[in-house]
């Protein structure tokens, strides 16, 4: 019996230790890995052409931020984002063909990211990291990303969020 009261209390003792653990700190800009897994992630939004930097965008959210978000709310924490751009070359008609896979970046949302961007370009608790085609990281600076987004801020940062959610209504 004492050997079972014993076990009992090292179990519990384990469990509440664990339940102290300090959440992990938050991450800046070029620290967020890039998820094995996205391709098995809703599409936000696919084929998104971009005549002018001759582009094609492909873009998928994490199941967290496709069943949490709503368009009053926006993101919550913990949703990622991860935009696939292709390079791509014009059609007569102005479409445009879908060429190799150029670039890869990550945008993610969770409390007190990003602290350490500057304040100018503060986007709420987002960041962005961006990746070549076979994964490894780019040297692409976020600032780029930043003020992209930027102006988005009644729409939580997030580029095409009227699309999305008027999509998911249908």
């Amino acid at each position: 019996m004492k050997k079972i009261v014993l076990g009992l209390a090292i179990s519990l003792a384990a469990g509440a230790c664990s339940m102290m653990q300090p959440p992990p700190p938050p991450l800046n800009d070029g620290e967020l890995a890039l998820p094995a897994d996205y391709k098995t992630w809703p599409k936000f939004l696919s084929n998104i052409q971009k005549a002018e930097a001759k582009q094609i965008r492909e873009i998928y959210v994490n199941p967290k931020g496709h069943s949490q978000s709503t368009r009053e709310a926006g993101f919550p924490y913990g949703t990622q984002f991860v935009m696939e751009i292709y390079s791509a070359t014009p059609n007569a008609d102005g479409t445009l063909n879908r060429g190799n896979l150029a670039k890869v970046f990550v945008m993610g949302k969770d409390k007190g990211w990003g602290a350490n961007a500057p304040e100018s370009l503060k986007n709420g608790e987002w960041i962005y990291s961006a990746y070549l085609p076979d994964g490894k990281a780019s040297s692409d600076s976020p600032v780029a990303c930043r003020g992209c987004h930027l102006p988005l801020a009644p729409k939580d940062f997030v580029a095409r969020y009227d699309e999305y959610f008027d999509k998911r209504a249908k």
